[in-house]
């Protein structure tokens, strides 16, 4: 059932490992199949490089397990995923992942700011990646927690946790976004410690909603 689905979401989970956006078993990922509604999600505590593609996990949108072919539990914090897809119906794909310069943020509580124009490509709508409040992980407190965050932003930081990133297309997006919270914690970092802790400029909401593709661009050979 879903094997492309559960292929796609595998080996995503197994490129953060490798990449260094989790380690030691941390961090989960899914993706929902527009047509059954069903989500294909990685199992908990599996080492990543040793998985393969009938370990994947498919639920339904009430937290049943519809199919878990050798036996493993989904993630314990699959509460967390199905909250993001009822909270945006339009998002098809979640990266959960444990990042260290995202982290510290989420440790200290605090948005990271609009300090690179980038951050226009995450939809942020206040010009920040945001904080959803502590929650425990695997709790039905912690899936509230995002409902708020998720609908300012498709990323968030986690307070004293990670980092979350939805995608409307597919589960490579939505690592893609996982990838920029973490370069974008790692500029600010750095720019709050060049600075001397003073805080860098960062651009306001106004200002990210304004780009477009350049019209000067032109493609006089197009058929």
């Amino acid at each position: 059932m879903l094997e492309q689905l559960k292929a796609d979401v595998m080996n995503i989970a197994k490129r953060a490992q490798r990449e260094g956006l989790c380690k030691h078993k941390s961090g989960n990922f899914s993706a929902r199949d527009p047509e059954t509604g069903y989500v294909v999600i990685t199992p908990t505590s599996k080492d990543r490089e040793l998985l393969v593609v009938p370990d994947m996990i498919v639920m339904d949108m009430e937290a049943n397990v519809i199919e878990n072919q050798t036996g493993l539990r989904p993630t314990s914090e699959s509460l967390m995923h199905l909250q993001l897809y009822k909270t945006r119906p339009d998002v098809k794909a979640v990266a959960h992942t444990h990042s260290m310069y995202a982290t510290v943020f989420a440790v200290l509580n605090k948005p990271i700011p609009a300090v690179v124009y980038e951050i226009a490509n995450l939809n942020c709508s206040q010009a920040r990646i945001p904080v959803a409040k502590y929650g425990r992980p695997g709790t039905p407190a912690l899936a509230e927690s995002i409902i708020k965050p998720a609908k300012e932003a498709d990323v968030m930081l986690m307070q004293g946790h990670g980092c979350v990133a939805v995608d409307e297309t597919n589960i490579d997006e939505a690592y893609l976004k996982a990838c920029y919270i973490e370069e974008l914690a790692e500029l600010y970092y750095h720019a709050l410690v060049a600075g001397g802790g003073k805080e860098p400029y960062s651009f306001p909401p106004e200002e990210l909603q304004k780009w477009a593709y350049p019209q000067e661009i032109k493609f006089p050979n197009a058929k």
